[in-house]
């Protein structure tokens, strides 16, 4: 099938565009497949993978534009590049048409914006940090968005910032809710009582989604960055959060959300909770619970129970009644894992997980560690279950899609589907997969159509797995409220028709999902 392309050099525009762009040329009649994305190694591999990586691409670098278009006929892959240059042409004149002054420095932005105390920055990796410090030496908190920043570099941020009594949300910091006002890839909750500080952008959703749809509210919810609790970074901002929380007089429980910490941080961690009042409930995937719970705190299991004892304590409740609760629902899990297991071939046995957030990544990972044993991932728990090729799955295998290398000069996966939905498909190719397991992340900032653009690679994974005369599980999970603006019902309604199981939390799918798994034999 023809192939045409087109490299400019010294072309730029924002990953959002680009991926806009992008879907209006494939929904072009007659186009196979097209992409417009910036030359940087990941896109590259990623262009090599669907067959669209032409020679004059392989020496392209972050700077060049490289846009691409596969049809049946060269005609129509090449009226790809020329309608390509069109919309890129009329986004540039829609954004100097639309007559809103837009600031090109913080200076200017403060100017205009008297009593501004916080800054939300945006920008390349190689930039983000230098503009950063900028916002810090004026006296402004900030939520660093970008990702690609070097270890370095946070550090370096995250001290100052602690010196000058300054927050330092991130780099890569997805998600926070300070005053009542939703930041990044937040949901719709209301205000309360109940104060989060996580190094998980969507382990903070989770667990403030969780709160929120038991009727509860947030106070403040400060994200820091996945890695400000590795060792590098000592969990600077995390403890300064933590520190901010037990101050704030609207804040009555604590809840603290990571990724896997290190040791060391998680030691930092108990001292700094042990001579708070506030009850604190904590889940830091990965650390040992013992170490919160000798310093007062109550450990959660998942980020599930971690806003249900949350909700208890906030309305002075035994949480005690939460895991009778749940008990009941696993059996009823294991009832429905049974049925679904039944329907499926010999040989069908293992999980492929699709994530969008790492939190939830790893959240699954040690269910299943604890149930099953370790599975690969390009960021496994258990190193010795590194995948060597991160676009290859392998027996049991999660993958983040917002982990670093596959969001180089492309939007989070929350926004940009095109990866998640190719790799659904080739995942249901694979005669020994039994469960496709997907979190569908709702908010504001995230993909607006989210059941309506999954709905469409879930068919037609199933379609591919029964015309070999298999049965696929497709299993979703969704972080979202009621009132967000993509609608947690009307996604849940599209996920259902499409033929997928949701479940209503991430730990429930993937309960769910282990028990499938566990009765088929994939471990």
């Amino acid at each position: 099938m023809p192939v045409k392309g087109l490299k400019k050099t010294g072309e730029y525009f924002d990953s959002v565009t680009l991926m806009l762009v992008a879907r209006s040329l494939t929904e072009m009649e007659g186009v196979e497949e097209a992409t417009v994305v910036m030359g940087t190694a990941e896109n590259k591999q990623i262009l090599a993978a669907s067959g669209l990586l032409l020679d004059e691409f392989k020496d392209a670098t972050d700077t060049d534009l490289l846009i691409a278009g596969k049809a049946p006929d060269e005609a129509t892959a090449g009226s790809v590049i020329a309608r390509a240059e069109e919309l890129l042409i009329e986004s540039k004149q829609k954004k100097a048409s639309a007559g809103e002054h837009l600031p090109r420095s913080i200076e200017g932005a403060v100017d205009e914006l008297s009593g501004a105390n916080m800054v939300l920055i945006s920008v390349a990796g190689r930039y983000a940090g230098d503009v950063a410090m900028e916002a810090l030496e004026k006296g402004l908190h900030v939520l660093l968005f970008s990702d690609n920043v070097s270890i370095e570099k946070e550090k370096e941020l995250k001290e100052f910032g602690r010196e000058k009594g300054l927050l330092v949300m991130g780099p890569d910091c997805g998600t926070a809710i300070i005053n009542g006002a939703p930041l990044c890839f937040a949901n719709v909750v209301k205000q309360g009582k109940i104060g989060i500080v996580a190094a998980s952008g969507t382990g903070l959703q989770e667990v403030s989604c969780i709160i929120g749809n038991q009727g509860e509210g947030i106070s403040q919810a400060i994200g820091t960055g996945g890695r400000d609790v590795k060792k590098d970074i000592g969990g600077i901002m995390f403890l300064e959060g933590i520190k901010a929380l037990a101050a704030d007089g609207a804040t009555e429980v604590i809840v603290l959300v990571s990724k896997p910490p290190s040791p060391e941080v998680l030691a930092s961690v108990g001292e700094t909770i042990k001579d708070i009042s506030k009850p604190v409930v904590a889940i830091l995937i990965g650390g040992d619970p013992k170490v919160m719970e000798a310093a007062g705190a109550l450990a959660a299991r998942d980020l599930e129970r971690a806003g249900l004892i949350a909700v208890a304590l906030a309305r002075g409740e035994d949480p005690a009644g939460i895991e009778k609760a749940l008990a009941a629902r696993s059996e009823e899990i294991k009832k429905q894992a049974s049925a679904e297991a039944g329907k499926m071939k010999e040989g069908q046995k293992y999980l492929r997980g699709l994530f969008s957030g790492g939190t939830l990544c790893d959240e699954t990972q040690l269910m299943f560690k604890d149930s099953l044993g370790p599975v690969y991932s390009p960021a496994p728990i258990d190193p010795d279950f590194k995948l060597d090729d991160i676009w290859k799955s392998r027996e049991n295998t999660v993958v983040d899609l917002g982990e670093d290398e596959f969001t180089v000069g492309r939007p989070h996966p929350m926004i940009d589907f095109l990866l998640r939905k190719k790799r659904i498909v080739e995942e249901a190719k694979d005669p020994e997969v039994a469960v496709i397991l997907l979190d569908v992340v709702l908010g504001y900032g995230s993909n607006m159509a989210p059941g309506e653009e999954l709905a469409g690679p879930i068919r037609e994974a199933k379609k591919l797995a029964a015309d070999s005369g298999r049965h696929l599980a497709v299993i979703c999970s969704i972080t979202g409220t009621h009132k967000d603006p993509q609608s947690r019902k009307k996604v849940e309604k599209e996920l259902k028709e499409a033929g997928a199981i949701v479940m209503e939390t991430n730990a429930a799918a993937s309960e769910l999902t282990v028990a499938i798994v566990k009765i088929r034999g994939g471990k």
